[in-house]
């Protein structure tokens, strides 16, 4: 059973959280290829500004770890590596082209309100070329897109990791977000 996450926006709810704020160990599971030495660069730079708020792990999945020829057995093999990596007690934020179209603050609510779930950490699951397999979409506490255009998994990291950020800095009250 999990509570359900309130997405509206005030500030009052921001000054409430500064109070009582619980900062989750962050996961983020990207399936995918090998990064590009560009976009290695901005993840180690926003994982840097983060660490400044919490833990963040960065995990990638190789896309297609068995070479599948089907791509139902390819995203079920991405969907087992992942799911692997996730504990009982994760809040998962699923990642999806089809999920809820959310804007920074409500991502900040999303952030705030996951460290009074009872979860011990926030995972936030990026699929392959072919999306999320169902258990993924079972597990999932909850699926948000970034973007109502599809974005490639690093392009999707980086827009993931410079919201966190964000969060963050909206969440402390600090000027980043205007």
């Amino acid at each position: 059973m999990f509570r359900i996450i309130s997405l509206s926006f005030s500030a009052s709810s921001f000054e409430n959280f500064q109070v009582y704020n619980r900062a989750l160990p962050t996961r983020i599971i990207t399936v995918g290829k090998k990064r590009s030495h560009g976009i290695q660069l901005l993840v180690d730079e926003y994982i840097g500004k983060l660490r400044h708020y919490c833990s963040v792990e960065d995990i990638q999945i190789r896309s297609n770890p068995k070479n599948a020829r089907d791509s139902r057995v390819q995203v079920d093999d991405e969907d087992m590596a992942a799911m692997n990596l996730i504990r009982s007690d994760d809040w998962v934020v699923m990642l999806d082209e089809y999920g809820l179209d959310i804007g920074s603050e409500q991502m900040a609510e999303l952030v705030a309100d996951a460290g009074n779930t009872g979860a011990l950490r926030l995972s936030f699951c990026i699929g392959g070329p072919y999306g999320h397999g169902q258990r993924m979409r079972k597990r999932a506490n909850k699926s948000i897109r970034l973007s109502s255009m599809v974005l490639n998994h690093q392009i999707a990291l980086v827009v993931l990791l410079e919201q966190l950020y964000r969060s963050w800095t909206i969440l402390k009250g600090q000027n980043y977000h205007h």
